[in-house]
């Protein structure tokens, strides 16, 4: 499809905080207690030697991440509504089907996760702080209008900071952490194993909906925004609110994995504890070694982010559901104008909460959630960037020059990491 003209008015360069947006949030829902887990992990049982994946993995996932928003915007519709239209159906469904049960696991661990950290805080029930919790998420997602919740969850990114705050609490050997950055003496089948679930926690299929979809639905709610296929005057001002949102939010991201990691490291595993479960385990460990007002921040931090990473994992599927099914979504809509889509968000959640408080170890679905997300990150990122590149797709807007071998470039890198999770 070209480009065609449009007599709308190409909208007025924002202040900079009102261009940070789905690529902040995106970014900052990838730090959430399923992936704060597998950092701390990584931080306790090989100290300062995995930091280096934070550096990474960080131009793989601007890359990948404002490939899906250039989808988004340059078509006004959602991955799946785009692979809708361009993929066989079976493969569609396939693929949403396991985004969706990946992202119930995700929901189950996240959710336990604060009602653990919780109970660290206040003491209690945790089981009844995580069925509150997602109660919260499900209302705040459902009963706020989108214009004034989309500024709730930039609020809650906040949140992240409490880990950048933790490392100034604690004592970090700073010339040991630059000589440690190349691993040296490591059981490598196990760092192996670790770096397959760092790179799999920080490019999650999830985020590619979620920030596509909500740069479609930023379309729906702006009157002065159409696609850029129609109008292609708005392409400039566009494609520079992109890059600027996502590098933000993916540098947010990596630089707070990147203080999780550092303070796992210096406090646990300097002081012999390598084993570390789920973020709760994480706060309650720093606690006698590192004092109380550190482990509270990072218990503070998990509460935050999961309140945060929950409403975007519901979201996420949702959004992939029923733009498979072709039926009406949005956040900006109400409930009774997309009931499916309201519905996906209220069962995965509560689907979620429900696995949260049973007896099926968390750790096990925090694997085979990292499982499923591997085997449908490859396919996924194959099919973004065969839209992304198609001119019947994208018009005069397909991905072109460095961002389209940066999005190859994260492709072939998770499908090598995917190989090596199997391997």
């Amino acid at each position: 499809m070209s480009a065609m003209p449009s007599d709308v008015t190409p909208p007025k360069p924002r202040h900079w905080l009102r261009r940070l947006g789905a690529g902040l949030i995106t970014g900052a829902a990838d730090d959430d207690p399923s992936g704060i887990a597998t950092y701390s992990q990584a931080g306790a049982q090989f100290g300062y030697g995995a930091l280096w994946t934070t550096a990474f993995t960080l131009p793989l996932m601007i890359g990948i991440q404002t490939v899906s928003a250039h989808i988004g915007r340059v078509t006004g519709r959602g991955l799946a509504a785009n692979m809708r239209l361009h993929f066989p159906r079976p493969v569609l469904m396939g693929l949403v089907s396991l985004l969706l049960a990946a992202n119930v696991i995700n929901l189950a661990a996240d959710i336990g996760a604060m009602g653990a950290a919780m109970r660290l805080l206040l003491g209690g029930p945790p089981v009844l702080y995580a069925l509150g919790f997602a109660l919260l998420s499900l209302l705040l997602e459902v009963v706020i209008p989108f214009p004034r919740y989309a500024p709730l969850l930039k609020a809650m990114t906040l949140s992240l900071f409490a880990y950048v705050a933790t490392v100034f609490v604690v004592d970090v050997p700073w010339g040991e952490v630059w000589r440690s950055l190349i691993p040296r003496g490591m059981a490598w089948h196990d760092y192996l194993v670790t770096v397959v679930a760092v790179f799999g926690t920080t490019i999650s299929p999830y985020l590619f909906f979620w920030q596509a979809s909500e740069e479609a639905e930023e379309e729906e709610v702006d009157a002065a925004q159409s696609p850029l296929t129609m109008a292609p005057e708005q392409a400039a001002e566009a494609f520079a609110r992109i890059r600027f949102d996502t590098d933000v939010g993916m540098v947010y991201s990596n630089v707070v994995a990147f203080f999780i990691m550092l303070t796992a490291g210096a406090v646990l595993h300097a002081h012999g504890v390598t084993q570390i479960q789920t973020a709760a385990d994480a706060a309650s460990a720093l606690k006698p070694l590192a004092g109380p007002f550190a482990s509270a921040l990072f218990a503070l931090g998990i509460v935050g982010t999961g309140l945060l990473a929950v409403p975007v994992l519901a979201g996420s599927a949702a959004y992939a559901v029923a733009e498979a099914f072709d039926v009406k979504a949005g956040l900006g809509r109400k409930p009774g104008e997309a009931r499916v889509f309201y519905l996906i968000i209220a069962g995965s959640t509560v689907l979620g909460a429900v696995l949260s408080v049973s007896r099926i170890d968390p750790i096990r679905m925090l694997f085979w959630a990292a499982v499923i997300n591997g085997v449908i990150s490859v396919p996924l990122m194959v099919g973004i960037m065969l839209i992304a590149t198609r001119e019947r797709a994208m018009g005069a807007f397909r991905v072109t020059g460095s961002l389209r071998w940066l999005g190859w470039c994260a492709t072939l890198a998770m499908a090598g990491v995917v190989v090596a999770m199997f391997l």
